[in-house]
């Protein structure tokens, strides 16, 4: 993945799945009552709203379509209001932090690392309601779709398209379970018909977690890239 996917993908995706639990295979979900798209997102809303830690393990597959090739990542991920976040990829030694102002970007392979403001990152509204910022219907136009088309019995799908365009994705789709309103899996589509899904596992929210987890200096040697 490109350092413009990690960015522009991960921090736009990631964010919207980050209060949600792993999908669970040994338990199949029940059917979904009937809802109506409002009262689901402003369920969802308020979840986020009260949660400001999330930590999870996280698994990412990464479909490239021109290629035909899909690109499978984990690690751990910690969120922390306002503005902070850390990614720990244990498949390749990236790492992503931000300390609420700056973003920093490191690639181990290539022993380079990208910082920029956070103001002016792809960072996205679909990031910024879980950090304290914009709301969902403020920041999408939101339909329900058929959940048994993507057989999620135990829930419901949303789709979502940016009402501020962006690089990142041109629509992404929520599956939110019915039970708890949190949100299980994330898929992002983007124009050139990549596909990045995000799913997290044995979450844990509100627990007591350091500023020093969001502070990251590189290895010596690293080249540091600012704009």
């Amino acid at each position: 993945m490109t350092r413009r996917s990690l960015l522009c993908s991960l921090l736009a995706a990631l964010a919207l799945v980050t209060v949600g639990p792993g999908l669970s295979r040994a338990e199949p979900p029940k059917p979904a009552p009937a809802s109506d798209v409002v009262s689901i997102v402003d369920r969802v809303q308020a979840f986020y709203d009260k949660t400001t830690v999330f930590k999870a393990d996280f698994r990412q597959l990464y479909m490239v379509k021109a290629y035909n090739k899909t690109k499978e990542s984990q690690g751990q991920v910690i969120f922390k209001k306002p503005g902070k976040m850390s990614w720990r990829y244990t498949n390749n030694g990236n790492r992503v932090v931000s300390d609420g102002k700056l973003v920093k970007i490191y690639e181990a392979e290539n022993k380079q690392m990208y910082e920029q403001q956070m103001e002016n990152s792809q960072y996205p509204a679909a990031l910024s309601f879980l950090v304290g910022g914009a709301k969902l219907k403020q920041s999408f136009k939101l339909r329900k779709l058929d959940a048994k088309k993507f057989k999620f019995a135990g829930g419901y799908v949303l789709e979502g398209m940016p009402k501020d365009p962006t690089p990142a994705y041109q629509r992404i789709l929520l599956f939110v379970d019915a039970e708890t309103s949190q949100v299980r899996r994330v898929i992002l589509l983007d124009a050139q018909g990549n596909r990045n899904q995000f799913t997290f596992d044995h979450p844990t929210v509100n627990v007591k977690v350091e500023d020093g987890e969001f502070v990251f200096a590189p290895p010596p040697g690293t080249t540091v890239v600012k704009p």
